[in-house]
């Protein structure tokens, strides 16, 4: 399998903690010519990062991909085997991508202290603390165990580690719900998960490097 990246996206890390976790062999590369170019767009004709390219097909969108792949290759579960535990594995794999990443995109206009406009970065803030809250309650009911990696937590896991750089640097401090902190910690002890945010984590400092945030 090959699959599109680029070197900041979230939902490129998540997707890779999907494969490291299932123990799947996949190549990486840039979209040739860059994310908009007319070649990769010959390939990928969404131009979306990222993209899996496995034989004859060629499938865009995390989600989509996550989904393909689980029933590709079942043999290490990442869904529950209960209609309300997918269903709620599901739930939480969609907030993350229609709730706490779109919060957490607020910020990168602003990353940059030069043209940091202070009133987004407060709006950001708000919307932040009040999805972190939202799945502080969540966590608490959801009934998935945390000694299993579910696919509803790459993308969470993620979208919480950039949350924690960018408090500081690019957001003031926010008040994290204690289930969330556990949440992050019982995460870390997968090792999909420990060694994907090992490789990553560079990047996304160089990334508030790159634009003067530290």
């Amino acid at each position: 399998m090959l699959i599109y990246t680029s070197d900041h996206s979230l939902y490129c890390a998540k997707l890779r903690i999907l494969l490291r976790h299932k123990k799947l062999i996949f190549q990486e590369a840039p979209p040739p010519g860059g994310g908009g170019s007319q070649k990769y767009l010959a390939i990928v004709p969404s131009g979306n990062i990222p993209a899996l390219v496995d034989g004859d097909l060629t499938l865009t969108d995390s989600e989509a991909i996550a989904e393909y792949l689980e029933e590709k290759h079942p043999e290490i579960p990442m869904l529950p085997a209960t209609v309300i535990g997918r269903a709620k594995c599901r739930e939480r794999s969609r907030f993350a991508d229609t709730r706490l990443e779109p919060a957490l995109r607020l910020t990168f206009a602003h990353v940059d202290p030069e043209t940091r406009d202070s009133a987004a970065i407060s709006l950001a803030h708000a919307q932040i603390q009040k999805q972190l809250i939202a799945l502080g309650h969540m966590l608490g009911r959801a009934g998935l165990s945390p000694d299993r990696l579910w696919m509803g937590d790459p993308g969470t896991i993620i979208t919480l580690e950039w949350i924690a750089l960018f408090e500081g640097p690019v957001v003031p401090k926010l008040d994290w719900p204690a289930s969330v902190r556990t949440y992050q910690k019982q995460m870390t002890q997968h090792a999909a998960v420990r060694d994907e945010i090992d490789a990553y984590r560079p990047e996304m400092l160089g990334y508030l490097q790159e634009k003067g945030a530290v």
